[in-house]
């Protein structure tokens, strides 16, 4: 198995050699990167090209990682015991009826390898990763209510993605194969946006990308825009007809760019660049 990118996602030789890298060490692949260079979408094109299934386990604040093995719903477990007809009373006797498989599980058990999405794992607290080191290392767990070991038919392709809000155990880091995807140069993102927008125009291309990076070359942005957003941008000044003459400014003077709101998400960007292009227009 080799990735070699896909017609859909534009992927960089040291991107492709770290995922070949962790197929070849059968280890987790850790994606850093900022938000919306493509993290969570390697996942489902990796997954695609090499005709895998993708499970997805999407983690939030409250996450635990038992969540990812599986859960015992005892809650139903009573209600069904207290009902008192035959077949509920059938059901109660095997409390396997009451074992809700997680994402590992249903990885681990699946008749075919698949590939498996940890995304951004580092919402959750601190102890999630160390809870998940001896599954994701040995390929097994144990379920205690069964009584029985869960171990993997296949050793999943294991995708971890983490926007850096918190430190990963060195422990947990000694067993992933680690790439920081480093956000688009010119000539990369020109390809990326040639893969969603194959018929845009080259010189509202040229344009567009000037402005954004110029937005995101500007100091002091709380949050610049990402590859995501220039994207998003792009289809609104498609659908919006916006002219390649709004964007471009005769004397290299900073402007507002119609449509901004796709750009600049948060008041303390949006006044500050309305500062900068106010201080630049008095220059003048």
């Amino acid at each position: 198995m080799k990735f070699q990118g896909s017609q859909n996602y534009v992927a960089t030789p040291d991107l492709m050699l770290a995922v070949n890298a962790a197929i070849t060490l059968q280890r987790p692949l850790l994606i850093k990167g900022e938000p919306g260079t493509g993290k969570t979408m390697l996942a489902e094109e990796v997954a695609q090209a090499l005709n895998m299934p993708l499970l997805q386990w999407h983690i939030k604040s409250t996450t635990k990682a038992q969540q990812g093995l599986y859960e015992y719903d005892a809650v139903s477990r009573l209600r069904d015991s207290q009902l008192g007809d035959a077949d509920s009373a059938t059901r109660v006797q095997d409390i396997r009826n009451y074992i809700v498989q997680g994402v590992l599980w249903r990885a681990f058990t699946a008749d075919q390898p698949v590939a498996l999405l940890i995304d951004e794992i580092d919402k959750a607290d601190i102890e999630f990763p160390n809870d998940l080191l001896r599954e994701l290392d040995r390929m097994e767990f144990y379920c205690y209510e069964t009584r029985e070991l869960i171990r993997a038919k296949h050793r999943p392709l294991v995708f971890i993605t983490s926007n850096n809000e918190k430190e990963l155990p060195d422990a947990f880091l000694r067993r992933c194969f680690f790439h920081f995807i480093k956000f688009p140069d010119a000539d990369t993102m020109r390809q990326i946006i040639g893969v969603h927008f194959p018929t845009l125009k080259g010189e509202l291309i040229s344009a567009a990308m000037k402005t954004f990076y110029d937005v995101r070359g500007l100091p002091g942005l709380k949050k610049k825009p990402s590859t995501s957003e220039l994207l998003d941008w792009l289809k609104l000044l498609v659908a919006e007809d916006i002219p390649v003459e709004a964007l471009q400014s005769g004397d290299d003077k900073i402007a507002i760019p119609p449509l901004v709101g796709a750009l600049l998400k948060n008041e303390q960007d949006v006044s500050l660049f309305e500062k900068l292009v106010f201080m630049n227009q008095r220059n003048r």
